[in-house]
């Protein structure tokens, strides 16, 4: 026992810089797969024809993709075309188009689910497209899509770990430092999931927190 709170102790600065660098990349993330989710499927709702295949493209692409190939080409491939790009960087650009093609779906089904009549009675009352979703269509649609939404961000997170492929410095890199230093299996990987669980847990918080507001 007192051998355990003492790795614990003398690794806590390393777990707990691990744990700050998966929650800020995946927070830069969700906000890039959430607003380029919501693009794309505002976008496959325009009726033209080869933008709504190119969106789909897309879509169809980043779902049938494994995320470690995609972090591959980012950050290995990168160079061989000239685009040099931090590892921390390609974490983020890499989960959140990964993760766009999701929520681009979780936002379309949100679309779907308000009533026709009441975008016809907005088009007959003068509104834009742009106005449509924004007053009408998102606020209906949040309070449908925003456990979905949160699901998702919660996977990405979980997913974020496959960062440490390319050297990111998150809590399963750490961790894995953790136990080539010391050895040690079971005190470094039961801190890291304790560690991911409050970051989880932390999410769904928040989450609940969203869905009364837009509920009420």
């Amino acid at each position: 026992m007192n051998q355990f709170l003492g790795l614990l102790t003398q690794y806590a600065p390393l777990m707990l810089s691990g744990l700050m660098t998966t929650a800020w990349i995946c927070t830069l993330a969700s906000v890039l797969g959430i607003a380029v989710g919501l693009l794309l499927a505002s976008l496959a709702g325009v009726p033209f024809r080869p933008l709504q295949w190119t969106v789909r493209g897309y879509i169809e692409i980043m779902r049938g993709l494994p995320i470690l190939i995609l972090l591959f080409v980012l950050y290995y491939g990168g160079p061989s075309i000239g685009i040099r790009l931090a590892a921390e960087t390609v974490g983020v650009l890499g989960l959140g188009f990964y993760s766009a093609a999701y929520f681009a779906e979780i936002f379309r089904s949100g679309f779907e689910s308000i009533p026709g009549g009441q975008i016809e009675a907005a088009r007959m009352a003068g509104l834009s497209n742009r106005q449509i979703i924004r007053h009408i269509k998102l606020p209906q649609m949040l309070v449908l899509i925003t456990p979905a939404l949160v699901n998702q961000v919660i996977i990405l997170v979980k997913e974020s770990a496959v960062l440490s492929i390319i050297t990111v410095a998150e809590l399963t890199k750490n961790t894995t430092q953790f136990v080539n230093e010391t050895y040690a299996i079971i005190e470094p990987y039961l801190t890291a999931a304790l560690l991911y669980w409050l970051l989880v847990e932390a999410v769904a918080q928040l989450g609940r927190f969203i869905e009364r507001r837009v509920r009420f």
